[in-house]
């Protein structure tokens, strides 16, 4: 399954990032939190990655979400950590204080506990901003139906890592990847 650190799946797709916004030349930051740093380990384990990712915010509490992203205590009281709201708010942290073009933000309900009715285990929310874009940023709330932990941060890992690859204008030119 895996000759790295990380299973091979997310190491294939880590390459395949760093390849394609080195390509279009763009520059990745994250805010993690339900995935712990796990895609900024995935980053790291492609040799040049350096060239691409500029750094990564790992919030795992309300607190660091605040004081490392400025997310607001009116966002996180209302909406709650895990919503769109404090995802767009941490990605929209990240990329001002970043020198990255682009930066995905991941907060979730990893289990086993934790979940709620309105936002159950499996439930991970995204958003993706883009500096000097004028169209809004992406959020999106998918829900994951992994078996345990592991499977549930290791499908958002993936997802968090598609939303790193550069669509539209971003590319340099076309791609296969």
């Amino acid at each position: 399954m895996t000759d790295g650190l990380l299973p091979s799946d997310i190491e294939a797709l880590a390459r395949k990032v760093v390849e394609a916004n080195a390509q279009a030349g763009r520059t990745v930051a994250l805010a993690e939190s339900c995935t712990g740093g796990l895609v900024a380990a995935a980053l790291t384990e492609v040799p040049g990655s350096s060239a691409v990712f500029d750094r990564s915010y790992v919030t795992y509490s309300n607190a660091a979400k605040r004081e490392m992203l400025g997310v607001s205590s009116e966002i996180i009281e209302t909406f709650g950590a895990v919503s769109i709201a404090c995802v767009w708010a941490m990605a929209k942290g990240a990329l001002e204080r970043s020198g990255a073009d682009v930066a995905v933000a991941i907060s979730g309900v990893a289990g086993p506990g934790g979940g709620t009715k309105l936002k159950p285990v499996g439930t991970v929310v995204f958003a993706r901003v883009t500096r000097h874009s004028e169209s809004e940023p992406e959020g999106e709330l998918k829900l994951f139906d992994g078996p345990d932990r592991a499977a549930i941060r290791r499908e958002a890992a993936l997802w968090a890592l598609e939303l790193l690859m550069p669509h539209g204008k971003e590319q340099a030119e076309p791609s296969e990847i």
